[in-house]
């Protein structure tokens, strides 16, 4: 049985696919960071992945969380009451295995508005993971982050945002800086013209979200998007 063991694992070790998890991170009961050795897997912020448990053939795309020069990388998820999928990632644990495929996707920022213009980003929920990564990745970033949650408890790390730069919309509760929804502080808000936005999270919210800003006269050249579901 030891010598079995030894030999899976110096195949998963020289296949690229799979991926020892390094740890758990809870943020709130339901939402959770896993952790990964970066090893060779290179990617640029605002890619995905496609994930799937060692012995499981189902599989989900989450977008990457951490940076572009961490020294791991990390995806964010959130339990799905009845799910399928993500209760079995919130039982995995420190040295279970996990397959990686990718990254794919061309959503990130926009290299040739870098230091021209400034950069919103707007999530809801756990589509506030690509621009972790941005923020990260980008440290001189002239950006805003604008997150929409239920909850302020749901705002995933918003202490490693400026604050001045972060604004966190909650629908049911008072204590974000904003009460309300995302599209609610978007309606009342006005923007510099040499803004390019970035949406990620649900459809509702990003095809509401992408009429009020057609209304305050920004192209659809302007506007970056990501829908989660």
């Amino acid at each position: 049985m030891q010598t079995l063991t030894i030999n899976i694992d110096k195949k998963l070790t020289l296949n690229p696919n799979f991926y020892r998890i390094e740890k758990i991170i809870n943020l709130t009961k339901e939402a959770f960071i896993i952790r990964m050795p970066k090893s060779r897997f290179n990617y640029k912020a605002g890619q995905h992945i496609s994930l799937s448990i060692s012995g499981n053939y189902q599989s989900r795309e989450y977008s990457i969380y951490s940076g572009e020069n961490d020294n791991y990388f990390e995806i964010l998820v959130k339990e799905v009451s009845g799910g399928h999928f993500s209760p079995k990632l919130k039982n995995l644990k420190s040295g279970d295995m996990v397959e990686i495929h990718g990254p794919f996707g061309k959503f990130g920022i926009d290299e040739k508005k870098l230091k021209t213009h400034k950069h919103v980003f707007i999530a809801s929920g756990t589509g506030i993971a690509p621009f972790h990564s941005m923020v990260k990745s980008y440290p001189e970033l002239n950006y805003q982050m604008i997150h929409g949650v239920r909850y302020a408890e749901e705002s995933y790390e918003a202490n490693e945002y400026n604050p001045e730069c972060f604004e966190l919309c909650t629908s049911r509760d008072n204590k974000g800086t904003f009460s309300g929804r995302v599209t609610d502080y978007l309606k009342q808000t006005n923007f510099e013209t040499n803004t390019v936005f970035y949406l990620c999270g649900n459809s509702d919210m990003i095809f509401d979200a992408m009429d009020i800003l057609k209304n305050k006269d920004f192209s659809r050249d302007e506007v970056n998007c990501e829908v989660y579901f």
